[in-house]
């Protein structure tokens, strides 16, 4: 029987070809209230490493999140933290 807590679950954010950074920005300091810094630092991972990881906690949480960011028209996914 695997009795190891649950790991927690993630919301990964996926570069794509029609988002401006500057609004990708924004959608990450609105949702999560990040500061601008952190906010920008996962927009250039999204652009630069082609996603990033924008939150984590329960997978209802990130599924939550996940619905956010695409009502927002950004391309996300929920993943469990490997």
């Amino acid at each position: 029987m695997d009795v190891r807590p649950d790991l927690p679950w993630l919301t990964v954010v996926w570069n794509d070809p029609v988002n401006l950074m500057s609004y990708v920005t924004y959608v990450f300091q609105t949702v999560f209230g990040y500061s601008r810094e952190k906010a920008e630092k996962l927009m250039l991972d999204v652009h630069h490493k082609g996603k990033a990881v924008v939150s984590s906690g329960t997978r209802e949480e990130m599924e939550r999140d996940v619905q956010i960011m695409h009502s927002y028209g950004l391309w996300a996914t929920v993943q469990k933290q490997s």
